[in-house]
């Protein structure tokens, strides 16, 4: 018989999981490496919150970085195995449905989307930091809070409408935007690389950062790292993109893997050289100067005022495409989940656009609720604050819903499939899961923690946990008030004809 097209054998995999592709599967390689690499967005991420982690971590941020590296990294090659066996829309939420249940994977692919909603709008309003000064006019209001809530519903209109109007718009405006960020962090480093003032050596020096945070007088300089920690974990996430994105990915089995590795490799190496040389490059060491002033104040000293500016441009560019990929991720999750009949209204926020193949309502509702959470800023920053902070923490504790019961299949002979072609993590998979589990464990731990240095003076100190404990109650609530109670399963319009979906434990 003829080699069936691969368009057909992508769908008819698809079927095995219960599915009929609904979706346009036009995504290559390098569209589906970008998904992950602008989720994740070092230039994002640095400008946003690189003078919050030196402020507490000193020039010693570095190795903070590294540390996260390597537990994201663990917990990206058990994502890569998965990805290469359940490509399917959803990625965690998926992913934990075929090790843990239904149970699970509705927690999971909750915590998943809560977080990654309110991270949409954590991002959006990152524009403030870079548009007006590239030029005066995006200063539309006297009151910065408003202004940059202004800027950030302006953003979210844009990615709403690009998300509507399919994946093949998406990755085009993707690509090109992760084509820009790639150059525009290649030629940062170069730059601060030869307007360096110190050697690299600077690195070995805390500059007596976060002396005055509780427990340095035991710890020492243990205690001010696992507050600064906070600052990678806060930008090397959202790799599983690529994956969320496999039912438009083309033979995703194998490209898969590849793009969620290739995403934060990238990331993490580009990061940590810009981390490096930001530090080596920059005009003081003093810890409140740069705290205040950030990446800005480096590259303007280091570069002068007129190619800081250029490259506030490719910033601008990043931070939209970042919150175009997390919007995009979003959607993905929240369709995946109305898919299996496990949302309120399942059956219109599952509709795929015949036209556009590309799921219409999500993009709204995930526009709509990211904007309100905006509005919270005006008058309300430090709520603001705490909710978009926290919002991590939920995607840290939808990851460990993966790999926690991956690590217990692990145990049992997963994966059985080995010698198929498949990724496979062989004799190192069980090191690899434990450590991710342990990683996940103690960042999530971690990030909770009630610290009034980082979410504010009284009940805002604890605001981490409340907030935590609430999203995960009231999806509780609702999983046995609702879901619970009733025979949810693929909605007829996305089942496969003839297809019976894996068996997946109560």
């Amino acid at each position: 018989m003829p080699d069936t097209p691969r368009a057909d054998r992508d769908s008819s995999d698809l079927a095995g999981f219960g599915y009929h592709q609904r979706l346009s599967r036009t995504l290559g390689s390098f569209s589906s490496f970008a998904a992950g690499f602008s989720y994740i967005s070092i230039l994002t991420g640095m400008f946003q919150l690189f003078g919050f982690g030196y402020g507490f971590g000193g020039p010693g941020l570095f190795w903070t970085w590294l540390f996260v590296l390597a537990g994201q990294f663990a917990v990206a090659l058990c994502f890569a195995e998965l990805g290469a066996r359940f490509p399917i829309a959803g990625s965690v939420y998926q992913w934990s449905k075929q090790l843990a249940g239904r149970a699970g994977a509705w927690t999971a692919g909750w915590a998943m989307l809560v977080g990654s909603i309110v991270t949409v709008a954590a991002v959006s309003i990152a524009l403030q930091i870079v548009l007006p000064p590239i030029w005066s006019g995006f200063q539309v209001f006297s009151d910065n809070a408003v202004n940059a809530v202004f800027l950030g519903c302006c953003l979210l209109v844009a990615t709403t409408v690009i998300n509507i109007l399919g994946v093949r718009v998406i990755s085009i405006v993707n690509n090109v935007g992760v084509f820009v960020e790639l150059v525009g962090a290649v030629a940062i480093i170069v730059l601060l690389l030869f307007a360096a003032r110190r050697g690299p050596d600077v690195v070995l020096h805390t500059q007596n950062a976060g002396v005055d945070l509780p427990g340095y007088g035991i710890f020492g300089y243990g205690a001010a790292f696992v507050v600064a920690v906070i600052m990678p974990a806060y930008v090397m996430f959202g790799f599983d993109t690529a994956s969320s994105l496999a039912e438009e990915t083309r033979d995703p089995r194998r490209r898969v893997p590849r793009a969620i590795l290739n995403a934060l490799g990238a990331a993490g190496i580009a990061g940590a050289l810009l981390l490096l040389f930001a530090l080596m490059a920059a005009p003081t060491l003093d810890v409140a100067a740069l705290q205040k002033g950030g990446l800005p104040l480096v590259l303007e000293s280091a570069l002068g005022p007129l190619v800081a500016k250029l490259l506030l441009v490719d910033v601008a560019i990043a931070i939209s495409v970042c919150t175009l990929a997390i919007h995009t991720a979003s959607i993905r999750i929240m369709f995946s989940m109305a898919r299996d009949d496990n949302l309120p209204f399942s059956a219109r926020l599952a509709h795929v656009s015949a036209h556009r193949k590309s799921p219409v309502a999500p993009a709204v509702v995930v526009g709509l609720v990211a904007a309100l959470i905006l509005l919270v800023n005006i008058g309300n920053a430090q709520v603001f604050t705490l909710v978009t902070s926290v919002a991590i923490i939920t995607v840290y504790i939808a990851y460990l819903l993966v790999t926690a019961p991956l690590l217990r299949r692990r145990l049992r002979g997963w994966p059985e499939d080995r010698g198929t072609g498949l990724f496979n993590l062989g004799r190192f998979g069980l090191a690899v899961n434990v450590f991710a589990v342990a990683y996940g464990l103690v960042m999530a731990v971690n990030l909770v923690w009630p610290r009034t240095q980082i979410y504010g003076e009284g009940w805002f100190a604890w605001g981490g946990v409340l907030f935590v404990a609430g999203i995960l109650a009231v999806g509780a609530i609702y999983y046995a008030a609702v879901q619970r109670r009733r025979e949810s399963g693929v909605l007829s319009d996305h089942r496969a004809a003839g297809a019976v979906p894996a068996t997946v434990e109560d």
